[in-house]
């Protein structure tokens, strides 16, 4: 029987949406929270599927914490393209990834999963 290994990291970025259908979307900042739920399909002798602390120090190497996200990536930088981003790069070191949800405030946010 798997599991889903769930972590969730906050972090704090400035972005500004390119192309915004609303008024004009200037610089400004969040408390992003990004959480990722990883299928285990079996536990090590210890009990678990993955180390939690393990995944964090990952996410802290690739999440651009205190960044201005317009400045880093080459698309608009709202929480579905950096949903999307995160989902590529986490899969790449956990291949069992089942999605990864990027909020951007704590009322609206995005999930990617293939």
């Amino acid at each position: 029987m798997p599991f889903i290994i769930r972590v969730k990291r906050e972090f704090q970025a400035a972005h500004f949406l390119t192309d915004y259908h609303g008024k004009p979307e200037p610089l400004h900042g969040h408390t992003w929270l990004v959480e990722i739920f990883i299928r285990a399909d079996k536990l090590d002798k210890g009990g678990m599927g993955y180390d939690f602390i393990e995944i964090q120090r990952f996410l802290d190497q690739i999440i651009p914490d205190y960044k201005c996200l317009n400045d880093i990536f080459d698309f608009s930088p709202s929480a579905e393209n950096l949903a999307k981003w995160l989902y590529e790069k986490i899969k790449e070191r956990y291949p069992t990834l089942q999605k990864v949800v990027v909020w951007e405030t704590k009322e609206g946010g995005a999930e990617y999963f293939e």
